[in-house]
């Protein structure tokens, strides 16, 4: 984890100290910020960034990224803040390293859990759990938190889906403790990552675990009891808790024992809730900004669901609300939630376009907001919201591998169908149901944990009448659940 490229330098923060290398370039509490400003002001495809003696070292470039994004010359590693959460959700998905056998049994085992056929099943959950959702905020008064209540749906959409469990989030305002449990863990992990390197670091590090024991003996005891509950019942593969209960890999007949299913069930609950509900935040957030984008993408769902504001999608017409999937690529090329990844040689040593050399146990973190605004491929308004960007027009011929929200390769998200089809069901149902008013005097502050989110966002919503409208034409374009512009 020393990460010291052989000695080799590369650009950096001006005002580097001997023993505090580049520390105070950093908002502790804005770390990603930090990064992307130093990213602008540096100018350089790749640079790093020096804590005490531990080398980061960010790719933003958008060229640089896509040579680090061929799968065959590299591979997945674990950042320091990434290789701490493993303390929290062990060798799940998300936090396994490569050589980890139950990385590859687990994918092999779950990937029938995100087929179309799943996905027809889950979407029926999808619409019971947001129905919940709109008659909470009927009960309400006044603005809605949106962080918050995005994060009570998509939290209790994925309980209900992977485990047939319901969390009560819709009973009252406070989250589940189960969020609570999992910030710290999150926040902990980010700590420990950048303090393992810190003189002094250990005694911190041990501090912070101490803290946190609570929340963690509480995600094992709730996961380990929703998994012995299980255990009793007769064998069901309709979610995913029952898949990775009964299934055999077909070759080996392996199966997941039940410390990795609860290490897998975390990484879902944790990584899939959180990133799907920052992803409806942010994009919630640029459309109620966006006057005519808004009239836009509810002109869309009125022609898709028709005039009356109670009506449900299908599931082949979430397909068809095709610039409502634009806002949401465009808000997260923006603001990926999960805004970067780790990657390294897989065994060889090689040399980067940029003339350094890069040796299998250096590493880079592919700095997503970064590469996301690079003028060469978004253009010198690549700050600015922009949904017609993913026009298939505009799309085509775009540089491979410059837009990753869902990370890259055989180790991206394993369920991206899920999020994408939640979030632009979401996002139809709620755009054709209500009208959205923001504060005009609210400034975008986004919360920053390995995930990032709004902070104080809140918006008032007001029943409207659906505008009756032509049906838009069926045409060829990309499909819900597929990116237009590739992902490896």
């Amino acid at each position: 984890m020393r990460n010291d490229w052989g000695g080799q330098a590369f650009a950096h923060p001006p005002g580097r100290k001997r023993l505090l290398g580049d520390l105070r370039s950093i908002d502790p509490t804005r770390p990603l910020h930090s990064m992307v400003g130093h990213a602008r002001t540096l100018g350089e495809p790749i640079f790093e960034v020096q804590v005490f003696d531990q080398k980061f070292v960010f790719v933003a470039g958008a060229e640089l990224a896509a040579h680090l994004c061929d799968d065959e010359t590299f591979g997945k590693t674990l950042p320091p803040a990434v290789e701490a959460l493993r303390e929290f959700a062990g060798d799940g998905l998300f936090t396994a390293h490569n050589h980890e056998t139950n990385w590859q049994l687990a994918h092999d085992l779950l990937r029938p859990a995100f087929t179309r056929a799943a996905m027809q099943r889950y979407h029926p959950i999808m619409l019971r759990t947001l129905d919940d959702l709109f008659a909470y905020w009927e009960r309400l008064d006044g603005p809605v938190d949106v962080s918050r209540d995005m994060t009570k749906l998509t939290l209790e959409t994925l309980a209900r889906a992977a485990l047939s469990r319901d969390f009560g989030s819709f009973e009252g305002t406070d989250p589940h403790p189960f969020i609570a449990a999992m910030i710290a863990a999150l926040r902990s992990g980010q700590r420990i990552g950048s303090l393992r390197a810190a003189p002094g670091g250990s005694l911190a590090i041990r501090r912070i675990r101490k803290r946190n024991q609570t929340h963690q003996d509480y995600v094992d005891a709730l996961v380990d009891d929703i998994i012995a509950r299980r255990r009793a019942e007769p064998p069901s593969d309709h979610d995913l808790l029952g898949i990775m209960l009964e299934a055999e890999h077909p070759q080996t007949g392996e199966r997941l024992g039940d410390t990795n299913i609860r290490h897998q069930i975390l990484t879902f609950l944790v990584a899939g809730h959180e990133t799907t509900s920052g992803a409806l935040s942010f994009t919630l957030y640029y459309l109620s900004r966006h006057p005519e984008l808004l009239a836009r993408a509810q002109a869309e769902a009125d022609a898709v669901l028709g005039p009356d504001r109670d009506a449900v999608p299908t599931f082949e017409q979430v397909a068809r609300f095709r610039f409502l999937r634009h806002c949401l690529d465009e808000a997260l090329r923006l603001w990926p939630t999960a805004p970067g990844f780790g990657r390294a040689p897989r065994s060889a040593t090689v040399t980067l376009p940029t003339g350094h050399v890069m040796r299998p146990e250096d590493w880079a973190i592919v700095l997503l907001p970064a590469v996301h605004r690079d003028p060469a491929v978004w253009g010198e308004d690549a700050e600015e919201f922009d949904p017609d960007r993913f026009q298939p027009e505009r799309a085509r011929g775009r540089l491979p591998h410059a837009y990753k929200p869902f990370g890259t390769g055989e180790r991206a998200c394993i369920g991206r169908q899920f999020a994408q089809h939640e979030s632009i069901l979401v996002l139809a149902r709620l755009l054709h149901r209500y009208d959205i008013t923001g504060d005009p005097g609210y400034e975008l502050d986004i919360v920053e944990r390995l995930t990032i989110m709004p902070s104080g966002f809140e918006l008032t919503l007001t029943p409207r009448t659906p505008q009756v409208a032509e049906a838009p034409p069926e045409s060829p374009t990309t499909p819900a659940g597929v990116c237009p512009v590739g992902h490896g």
